[in-house]
C-alpha cells in the first residue's frame, strides 16, 4: 500500500527523480469523491525503475488493410495515418532507453497512467459511478515523454498508445506529410498548451494558447477545436513543458509543475498555517460581533463553493466591496429571489454574497503570501499575487471561448471584477 506520498512510478530503492507533477484545474486539493488510484486531482511523475519511452523507427507504406493489421500486430508502438482506403502509412517505433514516457486521458485501460475526466465548472465533477455520456476528452488524449538524465526536459505530444500499443489517425482526421517526408497529425479535439512567458511567477505574463501535434510540433489553433485544417507551423517554439505550463484536454486543463518549480512553491503545512494564524487574529461579523474562522483545508477541499454553508463561524464576503461577514438571511434586494443581488450593512454597497473558502492545492500559488483575496464570483481565498496572476489567464472553454477562471472550482470570472480584496474586521474587545 502506497503512503499519500508516493506514487506508483517511483523506484523503490532510494530517493526517486521527480520530473514533475500534472494538477487538474478545477479540484480544490482533491476529487470531491476523494482521489482514488489512477484518479486523482494530481498526478506526480517519477522516474521509472525501467525506461518505457519510444522512439520513431521504421516507415511502412501499405496498400491493404490486412498489411497493416499484420504491422500492427507485431507487438510495437506504432501509429498508423489512414490516408485512403486503399493506402496507409504506419510508423513503427522502438524502445527509447533514454526517455519514461507516461500517458494521460479518459480511458481507465492499463496503457493509462493518468485519468483524467471533464472539468464541471463550479468545483463538482463527475463521480466514480457515473458514465459520461458526452465526454469530449479523448480516451488517450496525450502522452509526456521526460528524459532520463538532467535537466529532466518533459515533452508533450497529442494522442496516447492503446492497449494494443496503436495510435491509429482515421480518414477524417487531420494529417500530413511534412517537408522532410515524415507524417504528422492532430487529435479530434486536439491538445492545447499554453506557456506562461517568464515562468510561473508573480511576474508572469499569459502566453498565446498553441495546438500540439501527434508527433510534438507546434501549430497555431484551427479556427474551431475539430476543423479538419491545421493551423500554421510555429518554427520557433516548442513542446517542452515549462513550470507553469498549461494542458487543455478540451474538457479538463493540467497545470504543469516542475520538480524545482514545487520546491518553491507552499506545502500543505504552510497553507493550513496561515490559515491557523488568519482564525487566530480572531476575525469578528461586524454585525453579530460573533468569531469568524475558516474551516479546516480537509473541509475547504471537499466543499463545493456552489453550495451555499450557514455555519456559525463561517466567513461570508460581499464581493463589490469585500467586507466580510457571518452569515444572515437579510439584505435582499429582492424578497422574491433569495440569491439576488445584496447590500453590504456596512457601506451599502450592493453585490453578490458568498462563502469564502481557501484554497487548499499548493500548485495553484505563486507564491508564499497571506490569504487576502477572494476569487469573484465563486469566493476562493487565496494570496494577492495568485489571484491577479490567474485572473489574466484567458482558460479555453467549450470548442473556441477563452475565459478567465478560478483555478480552485473552474468557475468563470467575473469580467468587470475578477477579484476582492478581503476586509476583516478585528475583536472588538
Amino acid at each position: 500500500m502506497l503512503s499519500p506520498g508516493q506514487e506508483e512510478h517511483c523506484a523503490p530503492t532510494k530517493e526517486p527523480v521527480k520530473y514533475g507533477e500534472l494538477v487538474v484545474l478545477g479540484y480544490n486539493g482533491s476529487l470531491p469523491n476523494g482521489d482514488r488510484g489512477r484518479r486523482k486531482s494530481r498526478f506526480a511523475l517519477y522516474k521509472r525503475a525501467k525506461a518505457n519511452g519510444v522512439k520513431p523507427s521504421t516507415v511502412h507504406i501499405l496498400n491493404t488493410p490486412q498489411a497493416s493489421k499484420a504491422v500492427n500486430c507485431k507487438g510495437q508502438h506504432s501509429i498508423s495515418y489512414t490516408l485512403s482506403r486503399n493506402q496507409t502509412v504506419v510508423v513503427e517505433y522502438s524502445h527509447d532507453k533514454d526517455t519514461d514516457m507516461f500517458q494521460i486521458g479518459r480511458s481507465t485501460e492499463g496503457p493509462i497512467d493518468f485519468v483524467v475526466t471533464d472539468t464541471v465548472s463550479g468545483g463538482g465533477g463527475e463521480s466514480e459511478d457515473t458514465p459520461i455520456t458526452q465526454s469530449t476528452i479523448s480516451r488517450f488524449a496525450c502522452r509526456v515523454v521526460c528524459e532520463r538524465n538532467p535537466p529532466y526536459t518533459a515533452r508533450i505530444y497529442a494522442a496516447g498508445f492503446d492497449s494494443s500499443k496503436n495510435i491509429f489517425l482515421g480518414e477524417k482526421a487531420a494529417k500530413w506529410k511534412n517537408p522532410d517526408g515524415h507524417m504528422d497529425g492532430l487529435t479530434t479535439n486536439g491538445v492545447l498548451v499554453m506557456h506562461p512567458r517568464g515562468g510561473f511567477t508573480e511576474e508572469s505574463k499569459p502566453g498565446v494558447w498553441r495546438e500540439i501535434s501527434v508527433c510534438g510540433d507546434v501549430y497555431t489553433l484551427r479556427e474551431t477545436r475539430s476543423a479538419q485544417t491545421r493551423g500554421k507551423l510555429v518554427e520557433s517554439e516548442s513542446n517542452v513543458l515549462q513550470d507553469g505550463s498549461l494542458v487543455d484536454l478540451c474538457g479538463a486543463t493540467l497545470l504543469w509543475r516542475t520538480a524545482d518549480g514545487l520546491f518553491h512553491t507552499p506545502t500543505q503545512k504552510h497553507l493550513e498555517a496561515l490559515r491557523q494564524e488568519l482564525n487566530a487574529a480572531r476575525p469578528q461579523c461586524p454585525v453579530g460581533l460573533n468569531t469568524l474562522a475558516f474551516p479546516s483545508m480537509q473541509r475547504c477541499s471537499r466543499a463545493l463553493a456552489s453550495v451555499p454553508t450557514q455555519e456559525d463561524k463561517q466567513p461570508w464576503v460581499y464581493l463589490a466591496c469585500g467586507h466580510v461577514h457571518g452569515y444572515h438571511d437579510w439584505g435582499h434586494r429582492s424578497e422574491r429571489d433569495p440569491n439576488a443581488q445584496r447590500e453590504c450593512p456596512m457601506c451599502r454597497t450592493v453585490g453578490p454574497y458568498v462563502p469564502l473558502w481557501l484554497g487548499c492545492e499548493p500548485a495553484f500559488y505563486v507564491d508564499t503570501g497571506a490569504p487576502t483575496h477572494a476569487f469573484v464570483p465563486c469566493g476562493h481565498v487565496c494570496s494577492e499575487k495568485s489571484a491577479r496572476y490567474w485572473a489574466e489567464i484567458p482558460l479555453p472553454h467549450g470548442t473556441h471561448a477563452f475565459h478567465a477562471a478560478c483555478p480552485f472550482c473552474t468557475t468563470q470570472l467575473n469580467l468587470a471584477q475578477k477579484w476582492a480584496k478581503l476586509i476583516f474586521q478585528g475583536p472588538i474587545d
